[in-house]
């Protein structure tokens, strides 16, 4: 099979593309990546005025299955994910029952493989069904599958269970993700402040996040250890990172379009829809936020997609579980609150979104870039198409989303995974 990428404009981080180019793609693989391409094809695609970048990786979202079919299936969540533009997922193992073993964790790369939809390189918790008391067989899982480990949803509370835990995932070229929350100041419904005293729910406090996120630099530094720290949403937590970071320690973080896109205030409008954990935060939060993944302490943007059934989501603030959908909103979230008011470019943003992703996986000997010899990965999208989001448009499962009903800049076009158009819209 043959597809030819016709005049779109091509941006690659690796090679500093930005340009115009014909892309040839054979069975799996790029095969050229030049100015005019001109070959007899199975299928052209005129991608004038659309751009082309490597397929977007998500280090960190949720499918809820096995457990939460309810919510979300493998299925479905992998046809969210190539509806936004997602070429490579990786989903968190807080589902019920937890990857904390080889047959689960091979049901879930089993079933990923029978919807053949993207690349689905699921984590292994840290401990045994989360609960935080006993390390699972890091090797045994490694080996079976898992991409790295975390205990995301839950705190891995154990300082000396974290140590162990991120030297083991070193020893084996991974790494321990970790879900920053400690747990005796995170109590509470939204970030604390006035608008959880205007509407009367508990507050979250920000140092919930900052302590964990210091914790784990500590333990990376003392034991020259990689380390990576999910979601990231306070100004203390990415100058901590940028001050580890300039010390040499092995640390990496990530964040969500939510952080840079709205504030606590959100809350007012779009009610239990801007629940999440970490909360939204205050502007001077979500300000450095885009000032890190300017300046490069983040490393990479995540979605953190956590799918709820309507029914879950539709009570009163406090009681409602944190998380939103993601994956469709990702790409129109960075254009248009990074890419047009300039703070990155392009180019920068595919830094954030392929090249440094397939980096900290390990697979950017395969993905992440437009070369030839690479796997044929690729996400083509409108920059400047205009549409208002409308719960009748998505395609994942649940519609907990803040997104909906406002103006969003940025369509996906055409996902190519592996070769195959797997999305086109």
């Amino acid at each position: 099979m043959k597809l030819l990428l016709k005049n779109g404009n091509v941006i690659d981080y690796k090679n500093k593309l930005n340009d115009k180019y014909d892309i040839l793609i054979e069975d799996d693989k790029i095969v050229k990546v030049e100015k005019d391409i001109n070959e007899t094809v199975d299928k052209e695609i005129d991608c004038t005025n659309l751009n082309i970048i490597p397929g977007m990786i998500d280090v960190h979202c949720h499918l809820r299955e096995p457990g939460g079919e309810h919510k979300e299936t493998i299925e479905t969540g992998s046809k969210s994910a190539v509806a936004g533009g997602f070429t490579t997922i990786c989903p968190m193992p807080n589902t019920k029952p937890t990857p904390d073993n080889v047959e689960t964790l091979t049901y879930i790369i089993n079933e990923a493989k029978r919807v053949n939809l993207c690349n689905v390189l699921p984590y292994a918790s840290v401990s045994k069904g989360e609960k935080g008391e006993e390390l699972v067989d890091f090797e045994e899982l490694k080996k079976a599958g898992a991409i790295a480990f975390s205990d995301d949803g839950m705190p891995v509370v154990n300082s000396r269970m974290m140590r162990e835990a991120m030297i083991e995932a070193d020893k084996l070229g991974t790494f321990v993700a970790s879900h920053c929350e400690e747990k005796s100041v995170s109590a509470g419904a939204i970030n604390a402040g006035p608008v959880a005293d205007k509407l009367g729910v508990q507050g979250v406090l920000p140092e919930a996040e900052e302590i964990m996120a210091a914790r784990e630099i500590v333990i990376s530094e003392t034991n020259g250890v990689r380390g990576h720290i999910c979601h990231i949403s306070t100004k203390t937590s990415k100058d901590m990172i940028r001050d580890a970071k300039k010390r040499g320690v092995k640390i990496t973080c990530e964040t969500c379009p939510h952080y840079f896109t709205f504030t606590v205030d959100e809350v007012l409008k779009s009610g239990t829809n801007a629940k999440m954990n970490p909360p939204l935060r205050e502007e001077k939060d979500r300000q450095a936020i885009i000032e890190g993944l300017k300046e490069g302490t983040i490393d990479c943007i995540i979605t953190d997609h956590a799918p709820h059934a309507e029914t879950e989501k539709n009570v009163e603030l406090s009681k409602a579980p944190n998380g939103i959908i993601g994956f469709e909103t990702a790409l129109p979230a960075e254009i248009m609150n990074l890419v047009d008011p300039g703070h990155i470019d392009y180019l920068n943003l595919v830094r954030l979104t392929s090249y440094t992703p397939s980096k900290l996986l390990h697979i950017d000997n395969e993905r992440g870039c437009i070369e030839a010899g690479k796997m044929a990965d690729i996400t083509i999208f409108d920059p400047n198409e205009e549409y208002v989001y409308t719960k009748e448009m998505i395609v994942s499962k649940s519609k907990n989303s803040p997104f909906i009903g406002k103006t969003l800049k940025g369509k996906v076009k055409y996902t190519i995974v592996n070769g195959r158009v797997v999305y086109e819209g």
